[in-house]
């Protein structure tokens, strides 16, 4: 990124999408995201349940850690959350806790997906926190990613 330049929402998903195929390289489900804090990217995260041997280390999970650490605080205002695949209800609830103010994901997951898919834990008129949501930047690149992941493993 050039000096003074801002990441734009589709750098953003690329670098997700980095982050998947290194996820796949290490045999782990390619799921990758990135937090960008005022226009540049503050942290990354990739699936590790395998590695750590930790059924929390979602790839969101992990750029939230990251996140937290780099900023010094466990809310996340003035950040968007970039991920491969829409969360589960478990990320989408760390992402309410760490008051994440948009989340943008660039595929659906019609197993989990919490995000609207399968539940809408985001957004929930009686929750304290609301934030925006946007999908389908690089969605079909992300879709495939995963579909040749699980055929190989077939």
């Amino acid at each position: 990124m050039i000096a003074g330049s801002r990441i734009d929402d589709r750098e953003a998903m690329q670098a997700a999408l980095a982050e998947a195929r290194l996820a796949a390289e290490a045999g782990e489900v390619p799921i990758g995201a990135v937090v960008v804090h005022e226009g540049a990217i503050i942290a990354r995260g990739q699936n590790r349940v395998l590695r750590d041997v930790d059924p929390t280390a979602h790839a969101e999970i992990v750029a939230l850690r990251a996140a937290a650490a780099a900023l010094g605080n466990y809310r996340l205002a003035g950040c968007t959350l970039y991920v491969t695949l829409e969360p589960c209800a478990m990320c989408a609830g760390a992402m309410i806790h760490a008051r994440i103010d948009r989340l943008v994901f660039a595929t659906a997951d019609p197993k989990v997906g919490a995000c609207g898919s399968v539940l809408s834990v985001l957004n929930h008129p009686q929750l304290n926190h609301q934030m925006q949501l946007g999908q389908g930047i690089a969605a079909e690149e992300s879709a495939e990613l995963l579909r040749n992941f699980f055929r190989e493993r077939r």
